[in-house]
């Protein structure tokens, strides 16, 4: 098998972001929709976008796709998938998905159905009755959207925001893949000094060190697919070495951090020591009234939203000091993702320009200063 059709969801807001960093690992045939990049390679390719895209969620090797109105259209269209190119006898294959605006609206009942396809192809590529499952993982992923289905296997098992170095969080945490994209609009680059007034475990600060170091976010963890037998261990080797060859040490990239609470201080050093990337940070304890704004510092942060009425109060209090302290300016430039509708009035400056985007289900706002 030499191509493969591979798609990463992502969040909204950030297709295009995910799309360059497709390009530069390779991608062929480039699809983006809402939520979501498709595009053709290799499993050289599928390794990389494991190892290296930080704004993907996860990357899917599509099977199938079909329309389906009926339990046995459904049916008949996943046994129609090349489930045996992947899943060998002993290998273990579960269900999971969605189904959004469909006939077919039950999710169990559409898990049982899909695994049962899978199972019958399968009996018939291999010649036995029963599959114990004990072997490595394949997660078959369907999402039905319309009435139009899409089978995947799941190449990447834990998301991929899950990069290995934050074991710990705060109670309001932003996401890595959300925190790498609002880094890559923000344009950090090897050579730029980042600060986070609100670091809380660190998110921001580490993802903005690991765009200006060009370190693949993927490199402390492993995936699904490193135990498929279809993939030769020496491509994850390989690809391993060269993303570690590819680190760059002659940065003049540094970063600051600072906090009211902490307890975040103690958890944004814990974290940037596990990501290692500790002696390019510097985390302090201070209050945001105290903020001294310097010239050629990019300010990128996440500052507490409020959700009940006393701390939505607080929160715009806040949202006015910052205006007073931030440049927000060419010379200062500022990043800031927030929910609150009226938040360019409380800073008291109107953005250069904005990208709605999402953190979690909350929709927000990137507000971005640099003119």
């Amino acid at each position: 098998m030499s191509i493969i059709r591979i798609v990463c969801p992502c969040h909204f807001g950030l297709e295009s972001t995910l799309k360059f960093e497709v390009t530069k690992i390779g991608g062929q045939d480039i699809s983006v929709s809402d939520g979501r990049v498709a595009f053709s390679g290799d499993f050289g390719t599928l390794v990389r976008a494991n190892l290296w895209l930080s704004t993907a969620e996860r990357v899917l090797v599509q099977l199938a796709e079909f329309d389906a109105h009926s339990f046995e259209e459904l049916f008949q269209g996943t046994k129609s998938a090349p489930f045996e190119d992947f899943i060998g006898a002993e290998d273990r294959f579960p269900v999971k998905g969605y189904s959004l605006n469909s006939d077919l609206h039950s999710v169990p009942d559409c898990q049982s159905i899909i695994k049962k396809a899978a199972v019958e192809r399968l009996k018939g590529k291999y010649g036995i009755s029963y599959f114990e499952e004990t072997g490595a993982l394949y997660q078959i992923r369907f999402s039905i959207l319309k009435n139009h289905v899409t089978i995947f296997l799941d190449s990447t098992g834990e998301g991929l925001h899950k990069r290995g170095y934050r074991r710990n969080s705060n109670a309001a945490p932003i996401k890595e893949t959300l925190a790498a994209g609002i880094v890559d609009l923000a344009h950090i680059r090897g050579d730029s000094i980042v600060c986070d007034p609100f670091c809380g475990s660190g998110t921001i600060l580490i993802e903005a060190a690991y765009k200006a170091l060009n370190i693949a976010p993927g490199l402390k963890r492993r995936f699904a697919a490193d135990n498929w037998e279809i993939i030769p261990a020496g491509l994850w080797e390989s690809e391993r070495k060269d993303a570690l060859d590819a680190i760059r040490k002659d940065t003049d990239f540094f970063a600051y951090g600072y906090d009211i609470d902490p307890e975040c201080i103690a958890l944004t050093q814990e974290n940037c020591r596990k990501a290692g990337i500790q002696k390019r940070v510097t985390v302090k304890q201070a209050d945001i009234k105290d903020y001294d704004n310097l010239p050629n510092t990019v300010t990128v942060c996440n500052p507490p939203y409020g959700e009940r009425l006393l701390e939505l109060r607080e929160a715009e209090k806040l949202y006015s000091v910052m205006g007073q302290r931030f440049g927000a300016d060419r010379e200062r430039p500022c990043f800031v993702i927030s929910p609150h509708e009226e938040f360019e009035k409380l800073f008291g400056k109107t953005a250069h320009k904005r990208r709605k985007l999402y953190n979690g289900m909350l929709k927000c706002q990137l507000y971005m200063y640099f003119k």
